[in-house]
Order: C-alpha cells, then structure tokens, then sequence
C-alpha cells in the first residue's frame, strides 16, 4: 500500500439552496476541489448520498450524473451509501483504491438534497437508517430512537439534561466562526435550557440541522502532491471502519459505540497515534449524545464522563481536544450524506493552516469519525501533516 495525499478540497455553504439542483450542488463542489488540486481529470469519481433515490430527488446513479455535469466524460463514477456515514465511507473507498494502486486520481463528492422535500418524508428517510423490520414499524423518528440512548445514559450515568449544553454551545460559538456554516449565531446555557423539545430528553438544541450542502476532496499518491511546496502535505495515516447491529435493543452495550471503538482504534494503529496526539476531533455531533459517545470510544474520556468534556473547557479551541472545529454537525449543518467528506475536508484545511477564523493553533494530526445509523456503521481517520 502507497502513502495517499489530499490534493484539494471543495465545500459549498450548508443552507437552503432553492436555486440549485442536487447535481449542481456536486458538480460546484467538485469543481472547487478540482480547481484546489490544479486538475481537470481525475480517475474515478466516488459520489457519497443517502436519500436521493428515494427521498428527495427520485435520482439514481448519481456517479455517472455527476461525472457529465463535472465533464469528467468517461470516467469510472459510483455511488457509494452507509446511510449518514456515507461520505466517511466513500472517502475510505477512494483511499483504498488509491492506496492500492489501481487508480492514481480519486475525487470524492458528498452531497444531499433535503429543504425541498416536506419534512415528514426527510424524517421517513432518516428513519430508514434504523432497523426497518424491528425499529421502523414500531413508529420511532431517528430521533427519538437517540432520545431513547440519551435518556438510558442520563439514568445509568446520574447526568441532568444541562451537563450536554457544552457541546452545543462550543459548536455554535464556532459556527459563527464560519461563513460556510447552516447557523452562525451563538448560544448561551439559558437559550439551551429554553429550548423546545423535540424528543424528549433531546431539544432542538441538542440536534443538529438538515440541509443542502455538497463538499469534495481529491485524493492522490503522496509523492505527486504539490511539486511547489505551497502548501504542507496532509497525508491519510489511518483508514478504518466497523459496524454494529443496527437495532439499538440488538446491542450488547447500548450505551457504547462499539464500531467507534473498533474504527478508532484500528486507525490509530494504522497513524501509529493515540487520543493524546490528536490536535482537532470533527466528530459526529448528529445529537449531544453522540458527541460523549464518540468521545469516549476515541479514548479522550472513560465510559460516562464524556458530558465532563463539554463542561470543562477541554473541547475549546484552546483546549485539550478541540471538536466541531467549524460547527460540527449541529451548527455547520448536517447534509446527512455528505456529512462525512466535510469532515475531512474541514480536517484538512486545519491541517494546511488555511481554516481562516476557524483555525486550530498547532493543528498538525486530526481526527474525523462519520456514523451512520444510530452506531451501525462508523468509519474513522487520521489525517497528518507529513
């Protein structure tokens, strides 16, 4: 296996985009990371979405679609799907063929389409990320089917509802921060303990925004990246994922992200890293619930003290474990399929020093993990600067 490179990245502002389809929100995406790379071809194009064929849009073979509106004429294109971990697991696709040698250029494009559909059916097409012959019948939202994990927590745990309120205001106060993000206004602890419920224990600021967004990355052997030296080499140093049952009631630790665990630690050993070289953490900030989930299965807080990161300073930008470095899911927006590749990309811009007010003093190894489902399918990277 070859080292691999990130050429460019290319991401559109999570929003409401009325004027724009869903493949014009992926071909603008990928022209930008194109255009980042200095390229006009790549080999293959790896397109990472959820609820199009069914939900949204009505469109399948996206890959293709992409590809003739990108002008990539010819080029091997696919869709790649994990439900909200599809853009992690699309990005790995990419590595490993990259890695591998069969191809040298991969561009990766994530994107969803979801203001135009009435919500019911975008909370239908959530849904279909649970168990459809033992979750879905019974009548849960995806959020309700968190709001159940959240309460668990809160009961085994002893956390009143207000420990979590961190998580949300550390991910707004940097939303602001950022021009591309879906809400860019702060927070207080009152405004979270005012907010309305949506599922409860979970409020509408414990949950994080849908949207249009699409975001893109070209990835590369790591010895053709920037001849000239303009900008540091991000170099993808750990690939990994895992699953876990999809049913909540299947699992044998409910209250554990076991496939984070597993992903996490199988990608540390790949990076030849651990929690404590990690410079910036975009986790999966769906829900504040997942954010202590995730936090404790990457190895930053014992099992039931991950709200105490929230509440200590320590996921700051100035602390021990910065999160949600651009807003994170709940403030930057959640297009649920292309979620995963703003990670990297926001990783990546850490990492070149080129995240503008965003940026994290020092950032030289992040950490990106995409989840899909309620914890069925969870993919993990390192990123470093070589």
């Amino acid at each position: 296996m070859r080292d691999v490179a990130i050429y460019g990245t290319g991401m559109l502002q999570v929003s409401e985009h009325w004027d724009l389809s869903i493949i014009d929100l992926a071909g603008r995406a990928a022209l930008e990371a194109l255009n980042d790379a200095g390229l006009e071809r790549v080999d293959a194009l790896l397109v990472t979405n959820m609820l199009a064929a069914c939900h949204s849009t009505g469109q399948l073979n996206l890959g293709a679609r992409v590809a003739d509106w990108v002008g990539l004429h010819g080029v091997e294109a696919y869709k790649v799907e994990a439900a909200c971990g599809s853009g992690g697991a699309g990005f790995r696709s990419a590595w490993l063929a990259v890695a591998s040698g069969a191809i040298d250029l991969a561009l990766v494009v994530g994107v969803e389409k979801m203001t135009e559909t009435p919500g019911p059916e975008i909370t239908a097409g959530l849904a279909t990320a649970a168990d459809a012959d033992f979750e879905v019948p019974m009548g849960p939202s995806f959020v309700a089917l968190n709001a159940l994990i959240m309460r668990r927590y809160q009961h085994e745990y002893g956390w009143p509802h207000e420990a979590f309120a961190g998580f949300s205001i550390n991910a707004h106060a940097n939303g602001a921060r950022n021009p591309l993000a879906r809400l860019q206004d702060p927070i207080t602890a009152e405004d979270y303990r005012k907010a309305r419920m949506v599922s409860d224990p979970i409020n509408l600021l414990d949950a994080s925004p849908v949207g249009d967004g699409a975001a893109a990355i070209v990835l590369g052997p790591a010895e053709r990246v920037f001849p000239g030296g303009r900008r540091p080499r991000v170099l993808v140093a750990g690939s990994a994922a895992a699953t876990d049952s999809i049913a909540i009631h299947d699992r044998n630790a409910p209250l554990r992200l076991t496939a984070a665990e597993k992903s996490a630690a199988a990608a540390y050993a790949m990076a030849g890293a651990g929690p404590g070289d990690i410079d910036v953490f975009e986790l999966h900030d769906a829900f504040s619930i997942m954010s202590a989930l995730s936090l404790e299965a990457c190895g930053f807080a014992e099992p039931g003290q991950g709200p105490r990161l929230g509440d200590d300073g320590s996921i700051l930008p100035g602390g021990r474990i910065p999160v949600a470095s651009f807003g994170g899911l709940k403030a930057r927006g959640h297009p649920v399929g292309a979620t995963g590749v703003y990670q990297l990309a926001e990783v990546t811009r850490q990492l070149w020093g080129e995240a503008g007010a965003c940026q994290i003093d020092g950032a030289r190894v992040g950490l990106a993990q995409n989840i899909g489902g309620s914890g069925a399918t969870i993919v993990t990277h390192v990123l470093r600067q070589a």
